[in-house]
C-alpha cells in the first residue's frame, strides 16, 4: 500500500533530527531548522545524561521540563522533612508548604502503614463443572506457589513473595469466566515485573494441569487463559495519615473574624459534602492528588497507577466519595485519610533517574513504607490547605495570586512590570482581565 505524505514507515529508526524535520514539514508546516533549534534548546548539555533520558521513552525528540520544588516544614511522626514536589502548578507547592507550617506547631502529621499487599490476576475461561474446578484449585494451590519458586527466591530473601491466592467465579457476569486472584508482598519495589512473571507462570501451570488431569472431560480441558496481569487497584496496600488538635488551637481567621470553633464546624461540613456529592468529591480528591502526584513523580514512581487506584478506592462502596474525612468531637478537630498507595524505592526510574535518586536522598532514603507515609502527608496537607481557603477567604484569592506570575509571563511583562504588578495586586483579587488592564495602563503611562 502506498503511503501518503503524513504516513511513515520506520519512524522509530530515524535519528532525532530527521524525525523533527519530518514533523515540521508534515504537521507543523514550519521551517524545520527553526523547529529543530526550538526542540534542541531543551536537550541536556551532557550527552550521556540526554542518552539516559531518551531511553526512558520511545521516539523522543526533546525534554519537557517541569519545575522541581520543595515543600519544607513537614513534621511527620516527630521527624522533619523537606519534601520534593514535581508540578507545573505553583499553588500546589505553596499550599502544601503552608499547611505543613500550620501543623508544625500543632503536633504535625501522624502516619501508619496498615498493610502492603498487592494484587494480580489470571483471567481464564473454563467450560464445565465449577465445583470440580474449585476442588481441583484447592488441591493444586500450594503447587502453584511452588511453581514460581525460581522467580520468588530473591524476593522471599527480602521478606516478600506470594502471600495467598484464591479462585473467583465471575461466570454469572461473563459466560465461563473465572480468575485466580493472587496477593503479593514486594517489599521496597513496586514489583510489577515480579508479579506479572508469577501470574504468567500460574496461568501456564493451571492450564497444563487441567489438561493433564483425568477428572476433567475434553470440554473442560479446553481451558483458555485470557490474560495474566497485575491490578493497579490495591485496596490492601493502605497508609493512614491524620492531623488533630484542640479546637482552640486552630487559631482565628481574619476573614469575617471567624473563630476557631466556627472554622472547625465549617471545615467538617465541607468534607461531609464531598463525602455525599460525587461532583464535589471529584474536585476534592483532585486536590489531594495534586500533592500526591507531585511527590510520586519526584521519586520516579508511576503517578498514573497511584491516581487510578485512589479514584477506584474512592468509590469502593458504590458511590464516589471524598478520600479524606473530618470529625469535630469532644473539643478536638481531627482530619484524616486512609489511602492505597503502591510505590517502590528500588528499581525502575527510582534507581535510574538522577533527580529521582536525589529526591529519595532528600527524604532520607526511605523504604517503601516510609515513602507511602510521606506521600500521604502531602496529599492531606494539600487537601487541608484547599478546604481552609474555600471555607474562609475563597479559593480565588490565593489561587489566582499564585498564578499572577504565569499571567504576567503570558502577557510578556518585563521585570519592572512584574515587580509593580506583584506590589499592586498584593491586596487585590487577581484575574486575567484585571492584570491586562493594569499592564495596559502602566504601559500607556510609560509611553
Amino acid at each position: 500500500m502506498e503511503l501518503n505524505e503524513k504516513e511513515i514507515a520506520g519512524f522509530s529508526k530515524l535519528n532525532k533530527r530527521d524525525k523533527i524535520y519530518w514533523l515540521a514539514k508534515n504537521f507543523l508546516y514550519a521551517n524545520p531548522v527553526e523547529v529543530l533549534k526550538e526542540f534542541a534548546e531543551y536537550w541536556h548539555d551532557n550527552i550521556e545524561s540526554q542518552k539516559l533520558l531518551d531511553g526512558f521513552s520511545e521516539n523522543t525528540l526533546t525534554n519537557f521540563p517541569v519545575p522541581f520544588g520543595i515543600a519544607p516544614n513537614f513534621k511527620i511522626n516527630e521527624s522533619i522533612y523537606a519534601i520534593p514536589m514535581v508540578t507545573e502548578e505553583s499553588s500546589v507547592v505553596a499550599a502544601a508548604s503552608n499547611a505543613a507550617k500550620f501543623w508544625l506547631s500543632r503536633g504535625g502529621f501522624k502516619t501508619e502503614v496498615i498493610s502492603t499487599k498487592k494484587v494480580g490476576q489470571v483471567h481464564f475461561i473454563y467450560h464445565g463443572d465449577k465445583a470440580k474446578l474449585f476442588k481441583f484449585f484447592s488441591e493444586i494451590k500450594d503447587d502453584l506457589k511452588k511453581s514460581v519458586q525460581h522467580i520468588t527466591t530473591k524476593m522471599e530473601e527480602r521478606g516478600g513473595g506470594v502471600v495467598d491466592m484464591e479462585l473467583i467465579d465471575f461466570s454469572m457476569l461473563e459466560p465461563d469466566y473465572y480468575q485466580i486472584r493472587a496477593y503479593f508482598e514486594t517489599v521496597d519495589s513496586m514489583g510489577a515485573n515480579f508479579i506479572n512473571s508469577c501470574l504468567e507462570e500460574f496461568g501456564k501451570q493451571l492450564a497444563d494441569r487441567v489438561r493433564q488431569n483425568t477428572v476433567f472431560n475434553d470440554t473442560e480441558k479446553d481451558i483458555e487463559i485470557v490474560m495474566s496481569i497485575l491490578s493497579n487497584y490495591t485496596p490492601d496496600c493502605i497508609v493512614h495519615v491524620e492531623v488533630s488538635c484542640k479546637i482552640e488551637e486552630l487559631g482565628t481567621f481574619d476573614y469575617g473574624n471567624m473563630s476557631a470553633e466556627e472554622f472547625a464546624w465549617k471545615f467538617q461540613r465541607a468534607v461531609n459534602i464531598a463525602r455525599i456529592d460525587p461532583y464535589r468529591a471529584t474536585t476534592h480528591n483532585k486536590g489531594i492528588m495534586n500533592g500526591i502526584d507531585s511527590v510520586v513523580m519526584a521519586t520516579g514512581n508511576d503517578f498514573r497507577a497511584v491516581e487510578a487506584c485512589a479514584h477506584t478506592y474512592a468509590c469502593r462502596d458504590g458511590v464516589y466519595r471524598s478520600l479524606s474525612e473530618c470529625k469535630v468531637e469532644n473539643g478536638v478537630f481531627r482530619f484524616w485519610m486512609n489511602l492505597p498507595i503502591a510505590i517502590g524505592t528500588v528499581g525502575g526510574l527510582t534507581s535510574l533517574h538522577p533527580l529521582a535518586k536525589r529526591s529519595l536522598e532528600l527524604l532520607g532514603n526511605p523504604n517503601a513504607k516510609k515513602l507511602m507515609e510521606i506521600i500521604a502527608c502531602v496529599g492531606l496537607a494539600q487537601n487541608f490547605a484547599a478546604i481552609r481557603s474555600l471555607t474562609t477567604v475563597g479559593i480565588q484569592a490565593g489561587h489566582m495570586k499564585m498564578h499572577l506570575t504565569n499571567i504576567l509571563a503570558s502577557m510578556q511583562a518585563n521585570d519592572e512590570e512584574v515587580g509593580k504588578a506583584k506590589s499592586y495586586f498584593s491586596d487585590k483579587v487577581v484575574s486575567v482581565s484585571s492584570v491586562r488592564e493594569f499592564l495596559e495602563k502602566l504601559r500607556l503611562k510609560t509611553t
